[in-house]
């Protein structure tokens, strides 16, 4: 079958096979977007600098905090905030959506810092929940549009809610139950501290004993040598 699919493929003339084939990937490629809109952060610049710091930092501190030895849920924050942007961007005619993306990751952290004192360039002393409308105050001062601010802080609270709100609540329960998949995919087994190994597994044991009558064996050895010499 794919033989023949090759087959005739190639047999089609060659310069209605490129185009043909240019426009197929081309349009194919388009997919792509729902996933590199989330990689780009406009040219090299300040903007660009300022967004790789607060990315990198706040990314790494969920991952070394609360998400720490929880890959798979950190992973299925990620899916569940690039869908609900994606869809929100959609109506906001948003095509780029690595700020608001960052923006996110900065407002979940806050939430679940909520005592840490931060300072800002050394203007401005406040409590971690501040500091993404902190964020998106700067950006208006830089003339930019808040709407991608606001998408982030938006997307953030609705995970925080799902995630640590709703299910402390009286009647709450978990919803956003990170599937099976993930933890296969992404979580490393994780040792049971209870586990006792099997005597056969211990060293210097065996399973018939023998290897405690080749010691015994070895030793009587010994002694019949010592006694010869």
């Amino acid at each position: 079958m794919a033989n023949s699919v090759t087959q005739e493929y190639m047999q089609i003339p060659a310069v209605t096979r490129a185009y043909t084939t240019a426009c197929v990937l081309t349009t194919a490629a388009v997919v792509w977007r729902l996933i590199t809109n989330f990689l780009f952060f406009g040219p090299l610049g300040f903007s660009f600098l300022f967004n790789m710091i607060f990315l990198y930092r706040y990314c790494r501190m969920l991952e070394e905090g609360s998400f720490r030895g929880r890959t798979a849920d950190f992973v299925y924050m990620f899916l569940f905030g690039g869908v609900l942007m994606t869809l929100f961007g959609l109506f906001a005619n948003l095509f780029f959506l690595g700020q608001a993306f960052t923006i996110m990751l900065v407002y979940v952290w806050s939430r679940r810092n909520p005592y840490v004192r931060m300072n800002f360039f050394g203007l401005l002393n406040f409590q971690a929940p501040f500091l993404p409308w902190v964020l998106m105050g700067f950006s208006l001062l830089l003339g930019n549009s808040i709407v991608i601010d606001l998408l982030g802080i938006g997307v953030g609270h609705i995970y925080y809610f799902l995630e640590d709100v709703f299910p402390n609540q009286p009647g709450g329960r978990k919803l956003l139950a990170t599937p099976g998949i993930f933890r296969v995919l992404f979580d490393m087994p994780q040792e049971d501290p209870n586990y006792a190994p099997l005597p056969e597994d211990q060293s210097g044991i065996s399973l018939n004993g023998q290897g405690v009558e080749d010691a015994g064996q070895g030793q009587n050895d010994e002694d019949l040598q010592g006694e010869e010499n």
